[in-house]
């Protein structure tokens, strides 16, 4: 191969402009304005300002959940129409807010402020509110679709069907038909109730979602992300396909802490696939494994972007349990797309870096391994039985003292209150998501929807079988989590596809497990698959060829939850029954599955594959990935009969 050459600073902020420019035209959430004069130095204050009260009212101020919610409710509606832009073509660069954002801020502030000093009267009162009230409710609910059009765009269309299903649904035929709500029933649950804007997603973003979106961005100013795309250089830099490899995991990583596959790819991605691309990947190859890579990372332990907490919450269990249990699943995911990047790069004849692009490894160690300390600490606290909420504290504090450990990487104040304007103001987008899930939630609740929808799914499904059933949640799975961001789509699915599959057979932690790693996947499945579109964009490929490519990329993604769904075997510790042997066990034999069909994907094994060994190591996979003694003897004989071929080939070529 000819020598590589460094990518030009110019060549960079180019790639980085673009990649910028790609993520607001596809993510609605990174559209956001920029303030001059004056106002840029207030909206900092208020953002500092709301990040503390956040911080305190949830670890040591005593407040009830409704009132933290309400007040959660309105600063996010607040800095949205600060932030957000009415329209696409409006002037970014702004010195002062526009006259009718400055009064839907004040609006909300009104309504959530009355909410706030009148809840407690009107629950005592058995819910009875006024006509001035139901207005009110009206009011709120109309700023928050607001708010969701311009942070969210495709949920707040979403949102807005489920909406009119209060009302029109009574003109459905079948299961799917109820008999109608009066606008005061619908409003009054939709506002003053539990269930619907002030409901459980709310209540996620005031709290978990919140602190971990600011934890990222500390590990962020603390050097973390350089910290990870050095130590994955020096691991595999210097491997065949090592730029690739080092995308994988340094997207792994980064997606699992910031939560959104999409800002991932826009991030990470203006780094690894100009790299892939000049190592001699095709362009659609480049794109797809940084999509699959920072789509994986929303279900990755020990973050899971977040989104395991929320499992935790419904599931009613500590979030240690839903950590382990998803270990098994990220890892066949991920090792998956290592292979992939590994055999196309020995099938293409391609070399890893060369030494000199590579830095080393002790040199890495010593200069930016304390930067780890913060998520040990994490882990270990959490470990201890320690709430998320308590370990978020302590690890925010852990990474500004981990990073006064070096002088290069030492938090200033500067940086401190950097970090926390960023970490406040990138937790509005996902905020509004989740207040507008509310809508959602609060329709499933008092339509009934999401039994009616399981009562028609069995009705489909005859026998009750768990795979047809998991097949089509599947598919509903996939559909209601196209484009929106992890955490929302997980909790839209689960309201909806949960109970069905739990109806069917299928243990609780299985069920949730399967549909988030479907509502995820959802960024890498066409005809909406954001972020291998995103991905395209970056490396000026063909947007279908990289989203059919992301697929095959992440197909194990895809077969695992059938596997773990009926015999969670392969979710460490979901069921008490079988111990760690049998689980580690599955995990090995799966391991052995997965490389076998990724290699009958690419063509490649230990050597080249022809067609008749290729479609032998896809028959093998299923055969691995079932838990079971007899299939998996069944699988190690045909791949020991293709690892035979492919020596006897290598030993008459080399003779």
């Amino acid at each position: 191969m000819e020598k590589q050459e460094k990518i030009s600073g110019q060549e960079q902020a180019a790639i980085e402009q673009k990649a910028q420019q790609l993520l607001e035209e596809k993510d609605s959430e990174s559209r956001t304005r920029t303030y001059t004069g004056p106002m840029e130095r207030v909206l900092v204050v208020l953002l500092f300002a709301w990040a503390v009260f956040q911080l305190y009212f949830t670890t040591f101020g005593v407040m009830s959940a409704v009132n933290l919610r309400a007040f959660h409710c309105m600063f996010l509606l607040g800095f949205t129409f600060l932030l957000y832009p009415t329209y696409k073509k409006e002037r970014r660069m702004r010195r002062f807010p526009p006259v009718w954002d400055v009064g839907l801020i004040l609006l909300a502030a009104a309504a959530f402020g009355y909410l706030i000093l009148n809840y407690t009267r009107i629950a005592q009162n058995g819910g009875r509110v006024s006509s001035f009230e139901l207005l009110l409710a009206g009011v709120a609910l109309v700023i928050v679709f607001e708010a969701a059009r311009r942070a969210s765009g495709n949920l707040a269309v979403l949102a807005l069907v489920f909406l009119a299903y209060n009302w029109f649904g009574k003109y459905l035929p079948g299961m799917l038909g109820h008999n109608g709500f009066s606008l005061k029933r619908v409003l009054t649950t939709q506002f003053w109730g539990t269930q619907g804007v002030l409901g459980t997603g709310i209540g996620v973003s005031a709290t978990y979602i919140f602190l971990f979106v600011v934890f990222g961005s500390f590990l962020k100013y603390s050097g973390f992300s350089k910290f990870i795309n050095d130590f994955s250089l020096t691991l595999v830099g210097q491997t065949p396909g090592g730029p690739a490899k080092v995308a994988v995991l340094a997207s792994a990583l980064m997606g699992m802490i910031n939560g959104s596959a999409i800002a991932n790819v826009a991030t990470t991605g203006t780094i690894t696939i100009p790299l892939m691309k000049q190592t001699g990947y095709k362009k659609e190859f480049a794109g797809a494994v940084e999509a699959v890579a920072s789509t994986g990372g929303q279900f990755c332990p020990p973050i899971m972007g977040a989104v395991g907490f929320v499992m935790a919450e419904f599931l009613g269990i500590s979030y240690t349990k839903v950590m382990i249990a998803a270990i098994v699943p990220a890892f066949l995911y991920y090792l998956g797309l290592l292979f992939a990047v590994h055999f196309e790069a020995k099938r293409l004849g391609l070399s890893g870096l060369s030494k000199e692009n590579i830095p080393e490894a002790k040199k890495v160690l010593k200069e930016q391994g304390h930067l780890v300390i913060p998520l040990a600490v994490l882990i270990v606290i959490m470990c201890m039985g320690y709430t998320p909420l308590y370990a978020a504290v302590i690890a925010i504090f852990a990474t500004i003292g981990a990073s006064w450990l070096r002088k290069d990487t030492r938090m200033t104040w500067d940086k401190i209150v950097a970090a926390t304007v960023e970490g406040a103001r990138s937790a509005v987008s996902v905020g509004v998501c989740c207040v507008v899930i509310g809508v959602i939630i609060g329709t499933v609740t008092l339509t009934s929807l999401g039994l009616n929808m399981g009562y028609l799914i069995l009705d489909l499904v005859k026998d009750g079988n768990l795979y047809l059933t998991g097949l089509l949640v599947m598919i509903m799975s996939t559909i209601l989590g196209m484009g929106v961001p992890g955490v929302a789509a997980y909790v839209i699915v689960e309201a909806v596809a949960v109970p069905v599959l739990i109806k069917v057979g299928a243990l609780d932690i299985a069920a949730h497990m399967f549909c988030l790693i479907y509502a995820c996947l959802s960024n890498i499945t066409p005809p909406v698959a954001m972020s291998a579109y995103v991905a395209a964009g970056i490396a000026g490929s063909n947007q279908t060829k990289t989203g059919i490519l992301s697929v095959r990329l992440g197909l194990v993604g895809f077969l695992i939850p059938f596997f773990f769904l009926g015999n969670p075997v392969l979710l460490i510790g979901a069921d008490t029954a079988l111990g760690m042997a049998e689980s580690l066990w599955a995990m090995f034999t799966a391991s052995v599955g997965t490389i076998a069909l990724v290699g009958g994907l690419e063509g490649w094994f230990l050597q080249r594959s022809g067609w008749t060994e290729r479609l032998i190591l896809i028959a093998v996979a299923p055969l691995m990935l079932y838990p079971g003694t007899l299939t998996d003897w069944i699988g190690f004989g045909a791949l020991a009969a293709v690892v035979g071929l492919q020596l006897a080939r290598r030993r008459r070529l080399a003779a």
